[in-house]
């Protein structure tokens, strides 16, 4: 008859070499961190707060592809496509973004949503200060994540650049926006003529 293994009991010295880990960090240096005063600076590739990006004229990249979305593993992004027309015109191809928002209760910042982005649209900033008392504030909607314009910039929506086509943006032809190039009346946002003639 074969003899059962005995049991190993602990040994007395396990719980000290386990407080032997804790003593060795109470005579450490500590290394304290001044934040908020003292903002610590990211790693270039850091994943913060995401951006929706703009072509040099102003169009927007996003084409409401929802592949983003579907990428998500938090399913933190929320995405309507739409189409384009003449009249009123968000990116340079058939459909852009209508509706775009972002979770952040939810997002685990993981950074799976710009790699699906097929035209580049979506990348992450290097902002963390993320946390709010509200759930509601931390759904950040398209106006928020939309980047701002620069100087050669016109904000949407406006005709694309006269000669040029979809391709034309994403071979980097276009730099900057038409000269006399006008924003379009956004319909779809309840805006009327009247109203651009104010905003301007």
């Amino acid at each position: 008859m074969a003899e059962e293994p005995k049991e190993t009991e602990p040994g007395f010295m396990n719980p000290v070499a386990g407080f032997g880990v804790t003593f060795k960090a109470m005579f450490k240096k500590r290394l304290t961190e001044q934040y908020p005063e003292q903002q610590k600076t990211t790693a270039p590739r850091f994943h913060g707060r995401h951006q929706l990006n703009r072509h040099p004229d102003g169009l927007e990249k996003c084409v409401g592809c929802e592949l983003c979305a579907w990428a998500c593993p938090a399913d933190a992004i929320y995405v309507e496509g739409a189409d384009n027309t003449d009249e009123e015109r968000y990116s340079p191809g058939e459909r852009y973004g209508r509706v775009y928002q972002i979770n952040y209760a939810r997002c685990i910042l993981c950074g799976l949503c710009i790699e699906a982005c097929p035209t580049r649209a979506l990348t992450m900033t290097n902002e963390f200060e993320l946390a709010d008392s509200s759930r509601a504030n931390l759904i950040y909607t398209k106006e928020q994540l939309l980047a701002g314009l620069e100087d050669t910039m016109v904000d949407t929506p406006h005709a694309i650049y006269p000669g040029t086509d979809e391709q034309d943006y994403y071979r980097g032809l276009v730099t900057e926006a038409a000269p006399g190039t006008e924003r379009q009346v956004a319909v779809s946002k309840g805006e009327k003529p009247d109203d651009q003639e104010v905003d301007a």
